[in-house]
């Protein structure tokens, strides 16, 4: 009985002598040990201060300040504390003197340190470039057509709501009356604004100009004294095709520029010519739409031969000149691949 005890305990040998067979063990798998963890690297946070331009007093002071924290997030704390100054009438820089920041640049991008000084300065009451389009562009219409009309208190009472006998007068006011709807329409529908407001101010230095120059030129379009420069049908013919031409060509290029843009960004590229055949002057040209402008009223100044209306085209050329050459410089200095051959305004001359 002990020895069957042992045998049995023991498992070694079987009754007849032969040697059992092992009993085998189940494994264990093996303990899977959980990586480390890396250790978070400590967020630096910026301490902002804010002083104004002129005086240097402190005016705001942001303590922990994200490091990606962009200007436009910076100007929503400020107006916080200081209600009165809302993100669109800000103006932020690096230097009291210096360029305005974008409100995309980010904080941690800028040359300063976790101490952050920034200077403000008052941009003033601002409006939407929508409003102020809209109403540049309604008075000019408004304006030219009370004189087409010949409403009470403009002329003599005898030519109260009568009409004109020359159909270039008539001509005329159509080509008017539509160079500025296309405008509105395009404002509500077309243009893109890298930039959503602008100074209150700008709208009654903008509607002067407009305003002004509208009524200068109706009177004397108008009147009924005037007379048609000549009788050439055929003239007529060529100078409103051209017109025309220049006005399907400008809003062309309002809709190229436009589809660069995606809604809701800022983002700029290169303008180039697409399938539509008048936006093929982008070769030569950086700023056609002010080109195309140009010839609209070159062929308007033509057709009426009106001192005003000339008068009214050398400004506008002066002033799509200044603006042309400042967007060419834009370009010139954001791109460098940009195309060596193309002018401001006028191919190979300007």
């Amino acid at each position: 009985m002990d020895a069957l005890a042992l045998e049995a305990t023991s498992g070694k040998k079987t009754t007849n002598g032969a040697a059992a067979p092992a009993v085998p063990v189940p494994s264990q798998p093996p303990v899977k040990r959980k990586p480390a963890k890396k250790a978070k690297k400590a967020v630096v946070f910026f301490e902002v201060e804010i002083l104004d331009a002129k005086t240097k007093d402190k005016l705001c002071f942001l303590d922990k300040v994200e490091p990606n924290a962009t200007i436009g997030e910076i100007k929503s704390m400020f107006h916080k504390s200081h209600p009165q100054w809302y993100p669109a009438r800000q103006s932020i820089r690096l230097d009291p003197k210096g360029k305005s920041l974008k409100d995309e640049d980010v904080l941690q991008h800028l040359p300063v340190g976790t101490t952050a000084t920034f200077y403000f300065r008052d941009l003033g009451a601002q409006i939407s470039w929508v409003t102020v389009f809209l109403t540049e562009y309604t008075g000019p219409l408004v304006i030219y057509l009370m004189f087409y009309f010949r409403v009470p208190f403009i002329y003599a009472p005898k030519y109260d709501f009568t009409t004109s006998k020359h159909w270039v007068v008539h001509l005329a006011c159509m080509c008017h009356s539509f160079h500025y709807v296309k405008r509105l329409l395009e404002t509500l529908f077309v243009h893109r604004f890298s930039h959503g407001t602008m100074p209150l101010r700008n709208i009654f230095k903008n509607c002067t100009y407009y305003w002004g120059f509208a009524a200068w030129m109706a009177y004397y379009i108008n009147h009924p004294l005037y007379t048609p420069p000549s009788k050439y049908t055929c003239t007529y013919v060529f100078i409103d095709t051209t017109q025309c031409f220049c006005q399907i060509g400008n809003f062309s290029i309002h809709v190229a520029l436009r589809n660069l843009r995606p809604p809701g960004s800022k983002t700029r590229k290169i303008p180039y010519p697409t399938k539509n055949p008048f936006t093929w002057i982008f070769l030569l040209v950086s700023c056609p739409n002010y080109t195309y402008e140009l010839g609209s009223w070159l062929g308007f100044t033509l057709m009426t031969q009106c001192l005003p209306v000339a008068f009214f085209t050398l400004v506008g050329f002066i002033q799509m000149t200044v603006w042309a050459k400042g967007k060419h410089r834009s370009y010139l200095k954001e791109f460098r691949d940009y195309p060596p051959l193309r002018s401001p305004i006028l191919p190979f001359i300007l």
